[in-house]
């Protein structure tokens, strides 16, 4: 992700009206404490510096940096935005979503996102070390290769029940969402001419959706 994030931030991005991070920027976040220890100052600097230059910069947690915080915030100069979020892009109301949420019929994940989610959980892990938690958040990257190595990847992807829950509950036409690494745009004519696209991985190639009034782009 390194090169091809500095590159959009240096670029295209300075270019943009704003710029929407809807989570799983970092591999994990153990807390706004330890950026330096794991080596992600440069990606802060690089937000900092798109931020300074005049560009918004809004950032939804995903279920990999869900720890991200008033720190971070202050540190690149970013806006948290709540998961989900309604936001106005050029007139029209869209649905951000990191996207996990989505993903239902994941009962295991499900289990995980209710449990680091809560304050209390949050503020236990908090109280250890820097190592400490680089450990546990090493054991449940493991613990999650695994459980994907061992259900079908359909179970992963949303379900579509949710996304029309999601839609209807938002009463918007356009989803944008991230989370299951499947890039694409999905139109429903059926049920009015509702649209969801899905944000790709940055592992080997970028994956932005450059928008405009009445147009989008998945590139």
């Amino acid at each position: 992700m390194g090169e091809l994030f500095f590159d959009m931030i240096e670029g295209e991005a300075r270019q943009a009206d704003a710029l929407y991070i809807l989570g799983d920027l970092f591999e994990y976040w153990i807390g706004d404490d330890a950026a330096g220890t794991l080596g992600y100052l440069p990606v802060l600097q690089q937000l900092r510096g798109l931020s300074e230059s005049g560009v918004p910069v809004y950032f939804m947690r995903g279920n990999r940096d869900f720890l991200v915080g008033h720190r971070f915030a202050s540190d690149t100069g970013c806006e948290i935005l709540a998961d989900p979020s309604v936001i106005d892009l050029y007139g029209e109301p869209v649905l951000l979503m990191h996207g996990d949420f989505l993903c239902t019929d994941d009962i295991e994940h499900q289990r995980f996102r209710a449990t680091v989610d809560d304050p209390h959980w949050q503020r236990e892990f908090l109280r250890h070390s820097i190592e400490t938690r680089m450990q546990m958040a090493d054991s449940a990257r493991e613990q999650s290769k695994e459980h994907k190595d061992s259900i079908d990847m359909d179970i992963m992807d949303v379900n579509q029940d949710a996304v029309r829950r999601a839609i209807d509950e938002y009463a918007v036409r356009l989803l944008i969402h991230g989370h299951t690494h499947r890039p694409a745009i999905h139109d429903d004519v059926a049920s009015g001419g509702t649209h969801r696209i899905v944000l790709g991985d940055w592992y080997e190639q970028s994956s932005i959706l450059r928008c405009s009034p009445g147009h989008w782009e998945l590139a």
